[in-house]
């Protein structure tokens, strides 16, 4: 099944015919750009794996306490967000430059529906810089040189990696993509990621075949990993607290449910 199609001016347009991720996710968070295949690809799924919702929602909302935390405790100032998804309320350079108004941030995504409304991404305060590059996380040298128009790497730079490494189905794979990436980025750096999981202790056995089901009526294709193959990408980093555990408890209000969705924030040494 294709993800887009040419339009007579040569450019992808989006493939509605097919339930794509970034709109079947903007769905479950409540937003608008979606479709009605994807509205009943995510009422499917949501069926089958009712917190889905939850997790959504959470992802979200551990971005903007990441967010929030690099730009306040630990000054970042330069945002990379890798797989940027469609804009809803409170986007990565909305939620830095309330902190920091001089903050820069470039996002990337190659999503023919998420380029199509890149233009909502790219209005910040006039001190700092938004941009976004069309790229594929595969890609890292095409990120990181595009990218460098805006950013500079010579100071420290927040990776964001939330929900993208699950559309890299091998293994060996992502993980060279994430060392690949923090290896260009200096001392100081951060690594922010978010991973959907199938471990039983964060209730993550239930989505496995929600995930099956996912992968043959929508696209991409997407994985879930267990808690040591998503440490692993954190390797050479130092963890903050309070390490990797589910995203929704990562600097949350004591008493936050639990999703089968890894969360975790590491500085490059």
């Amino acid at each position: 099944m294709s993800e887009s199609h040419t339009a007579t001016d040569g450019t992808q347009e989006p493939n509605t015919a097919v339930a794509h991720n970034a709109r079947v996710w903007n769905y479950w968070i409540g937003g608008t750009d979606n479709h009605p295949v994807d509205r009943q690809v995510g009422e499917h799924v949501a069926g089958m794996f009712p917190v889905i919702r939850e997790v959504a929602r959470a992802d979200r909302q551990f971005l903007g306490r990441a967010v929030r935390l690099l730009a306040t405790e630990r000054g970042i100032r330069q945002f990379l967000d890798i797989g940027t998804g469609l804009p809803t309320g409170d986007n990565t350079h909305e939620i830095a430059q309330r902190v920091a108004p001089d903050a820069r941030i470039v996002y990337v995504d190659n999503d023919p529906t998420v380029l199509a409304q890149a233009r909502r991404l790219l209005t910040g305060t006039p001190e700092g810089a938004t941009d976004y590059i069309d790229a594929d996380v595969h890609d890292a040298d095409a990120v990181l040189e595009r990218a460098a128009k805006t950013l500079d790497f010579g100071r420290p730079v927040a990776v964001m990696m939330l929900g993208i490494l699950n559309f890299v189905l091998d293994t060996d794979t992502a993980r060279e993509i994430v060392r690949g990436i923090m290896a260009r980025v200096p001392s100081g750096s951060c690594l922010v990621l978010t991973h959907p999981t199938d471990d039983a202790d964060l209730g993550g056995e239930g989505q496995v075949p929600a995930m099956r089901f996912w992968n043959e009526n929508a696209t991409p294709p997407i994985t879930a990993r267990g808690r040591a193959d998503v440490a692993a990408f954190f390797e050479g980093l130092e963890l903050l607290p309070p390490g990797l555990v589910s995203c929704s408890q990562w600097h949350a209000e004591p008493g936050a449910a639990v999703v089968p969705q890894f969360g975790a924030v590491a500085v490059k040494p």
